[in-house]
């Protein structure tokens, strides 16, 4: 049996695609919602999902921790709304859940991978980055049931698996940011979400902490992806890919500024 589980907020305009792509080989869908305010619940509903709503919650890992635990399949692939499958993808699925089945759904031996690396292909500003970090992307998706969790930390972790990993064939498409505008959407929520971070660490406003957040770690980072990861193969779009990516740290800690400010006025 293979799971696909999904957690959601606001996902009409993605939902669809993202089930059709896996609904020839999946046994069960499983969708944690977290009190979408648009037709996310019809949507997956119509499309055979059973759909658990529960709150939105600043760290959504949470919610997909929540759909992990509630998958029954041997084999689960946990996907975010705006990731699609593709062919090859699916192909290897199902190929492996055919192996595992043959071993019962065991470690065919020690060194046997139990959970599995996806490429991921990343959409920006109207193109499919292929350098600046974002190519390959690799993220732990794929697993056998019961091997693997997400520690519930941060929006960026990986899956802690309790064995060993490999890579799979195939991609998952992200639609993650097809509009200039859906990047800066998710770029303020990320921020917020590291500004309190840093908040609840008690990340002080120190001139040593803001020379590391406004100068050194923005100017790094670009210079990371632009440069060294070669994001200038990508022209514009990768130029403000990295641009932005550096900005981050820039944002993240004026809100964190603006948070103390805030509870100095309380």
């Amino acid at each position: 049996m293979i799971s696909v589980v999904l957690a959601t907020y606001n996902e009409a305009q993605n939902i669809e695609r993202c089930l059709q792509a896996v609904q020839d080989f999946a046994d069960e869908l499983i969708v944690v919602d977290g009190s979408s305010t648009d037709n996310t619940v019809a949507l997956a509903k119509k499309l055979g999902a059973q759909v658990f709503v529960t709150t939105n919650k600043a760290n959504f890992h949470i919610n997909k921790q929540l759909a992990m635990d509630k998958a029954k399949g041997e084999l689960v692939l946990q996907l975010d709304a705006d990731e699609v499958v593709d062919q090859e993808l699916a192909e290897f699925i199902q190929h492996t859940h055919q192996q595992l089945a043959e071993h019962n759904f065991q470690p065919l031996s020690a060194t046997a991978p139990v959970a599995w690396y996806l490429k991921r292909k990343n959409l920006f500003m109207g193109q499919w980055l292929k350098k600046g970090g974002q190519y390959p992307d690799p993220v732990i998706r794929l697993y056998l049931n019961g091997y693997a969790h997400l520690p519930q930390q941060d929006v960026h972790e990986q899956m802690q698996v309790d064995g060993v990993v490999a890579w799979a064939k195939g991609h998952l498409l992200h639609y993650a940011n097809p509009q200039f505008s859906d990047y800066l959407r998710k770029f303020a929520t990320y921020t917020s979400f590291k500004a309190q971070q840093l908040y609840d660490q008690d990340t002080q406003l120190s001139f040593v902490n803001a020379s590391k957040y406004l100068l050194w770690l923005p100017v790094k980072t670009f210079l990371l992806l632009f440069i060294r990861h070669k994001g200038f193969v990508d022209g514009i779009p990768g130029f403000v890919f990295a641009l932005f990516s550096g900005l981050h740290h820039h944002v993240a800690f004026l809100k964190l500024w603006e948070l103390y400010e805030n509870k100095q006025k309380t």
